[in-house]
């Protein structure tokens, strides 16, 4: 029997968090918000001259490759570092992007007017950050450390997250009596000392106890 091609077996996984699809690369800017997702999340591979079927076309020409260093190198900030490696499968040119989750969030990309944002890999799709993410990833990098008071509102979200799941920012406003900013700071606070994580639910970022 015929050993398959590593490839063919990432292919047989479909698209997923950890797991991207590219038939060509037209657009730096588009490819680095997945740059961009990937470093912000638990890192990634993009597999280019693969179509969304998971049907293996191969690239085209050494232009791809290009497109990608043009996207690490000039659309994303800091910068997302990535290794690439060419698989020949079925006769033709698959190129591996492989990107590591960073220790230096948040990694920002261009939307589509141009401003820098960071995106998170949710499932098979790149999702914007939000500011409690961006809040967290930059306390996380503080020298210094985070001196988190518990107060009355941080008691309040954990009794809640005592009988449910999850909770939103809003949810957390109206439990704990105190405005966005305030809600903004605490979650940030806690996820930066790893107390809380974030999930997404129905396209919603929410917050919830460490699994």
């Amino acid at each position: 029997m015929k050993k398959r091609h590593p490839i063919e077996v990432l292919i047989e996984q479909g698209e997923h968090q950890q797991l991207d699809f590219k038939f060509e690369v037209s657009d730096s800017k588009k490819i680095a918000r997945t740059l961009s997702a990937f470093a912000n999340t638990d890192g990634g591979r993009l597999l280019i001259g693969v179509k969304d079927n998971g049907h293996i076309s191969g690239v085209r020409s050494e232009e791809e490759y290009y497109m990608i260093e043009a996207a690490s190198h000039m659309y994303t900030k800091p910068q997302v570092s990535f290794t690439a490696t060419r698989w020949d499968v079925q006769g033709k040119t698959v190129l591996e992007i492989y990107v590591a989750p960073s220790p230096d969030k948040p990694h920002a990309a261009p939307d589509k007017e141009d401003r820098y944002k960071a995106y998170i890999r949710v499932k098979d799709e790149n999702m914007l950050a939000n500011e409690v993410l961006m809040y967290s990833w930059k306390k996380k990098q503080r020298s210094s450390g985070i001196l988190l008071k518990v107060s009355k509102p941080v008691e309040k979200l954990f009794l809640y997250l005592d009988d449910h799941s999850f909770i939103n920012i809003h949810q957390f406003c109206r439990i704990a009596h105190i405005n966005y900013y305030t809600a903004r700071n605490i979650l940030s606070d806690l996820m930066a000392i790893d107390s809380i994580e974030y999930a997404v639910r129905d396209k919603q970022i929410v917050y919830q106890r460490i699994s």
